[in-house]
């Protein structure tokens, strides 16, 4: 019996913060009663991901659902070589990404909410630089700039604008194509259309699915977006307070949720009823 190739694999992870902790006070207090907690700071921990597993299969796209605050991006962190973890083992194609990191940043690239440019510069310097890093001329790099960007809906004559004069909307295609430019094998996309207009966001869709079809790619993807998560998703974890409460299919998942009026139930419902909470909530 032949045993699927995995191209990411996670093992029990484990991802704890520290930080000062919160205590209640009366409201603009006194100087004394500020006294104890300037010389006592106590800290706490806080746990962002728990004991976390999970597989993904070459040509693969793995989907995370959860709430903000719920461990999604600090397990993308874990996996891109970002943070380490505090227990638990990550490969990529058979390379820990601790042991081996340097091998691992060479076959994936990262999408995130929250990407930062040379915004002074263009998106055609940006990105040129990005891919210098890499060892790809610079030629080279300005053709499959354009190329991604074009397919993404980004107008050419539009790549010698300074950063700063796009909408943020622009700056997540130029973010997309920055990640694309290496061809990764592993491709993580932490919330990569927030903020895009509908139209841009399936032209993102589209271009997700067709790298996966034209590289067998591994991607996994974070969202807020359930009808992304259904679109793109071969299988769905759904993840609160840092734990995998759920995993599988979307039809596996909406099978988990009894049916509302004799209609199954919808992906959304099935995350209210499995989390207790709206995908856009902040978790404790």
């Amino acid at each position: 019996m032949e045993h699927p190739i995995h191209g990411l694999t996670v093992r029990g992870v484990t991802k704890d913060f520290h930080r000062t902790k919160r205590t209640h006070q009366a409201e603009n207090p006194r100087f004394y009663q500020r006294l104890p907690q300037l010389f006592k700071r106590e800290k706490e921990t806080i746990r962002a991901v728990d004991n976390i597993s999970l597989e993904v299969g070459i040509g693969e796209i793995y989907g995370i659902l959860g709430a903000n605050g719920s461990g999604k991006s600090t397990l993308i962190r874990c996996i891109s070589t970002l943070l380490l973890p505090d227990a638990g083992d990550i490969h990529v194609f058979g390379d820990d990404v601790v042991k081996e990191s340097l091998k691992v940043r060479q076959v994936m690239n990262r999408v995130s909410v929250e990407a930062s440019f040379f915004k002074r510069l263009s998106s055609a310097e940006n990105l040129i630089y990005a891919a210098r890093l890499y060892g790809i001329s610079a030629e080279t790099a300005e053709k499959r700039a354009r190329a991604i960007l074009e397919r993404l809906g980004f107008k050419a004559k539009r790549m010698n604008e300074e950063m700063e004069n796009l909408s943020r909307g622009m700056q997540q295609k130029v973010a997309i194509a920055r990640a694309l430019l290496t061809s990764p094998m592993l491709l993580l996309l932490d919330e990569p259309t927030t903020g895009l207009d509908p139209k841009s966001k399936r032209d993102v869709q589209t271009f997700i699915e067709d790298i996966r079809s034209e590289r067998n790619a591994v991607i996994v993807l974070t969202t807020h977006d359930m009808a992304e998560a259904e679109r793109l998703c071969d299988r769905i974890a759904i993840i609160d307070k840092g734990r995998f409460i759920a995993e599988g299919t979307v039809k596996e998942l909406i099978a988990q949720v009894p049916s509302q009026n004799g209609a199954p139930a919808t992906l959304e419902e099935v995350f209210i009823a499995l989390t207790g909470k709206e995908i856009g909530d902040e978790e404790d």
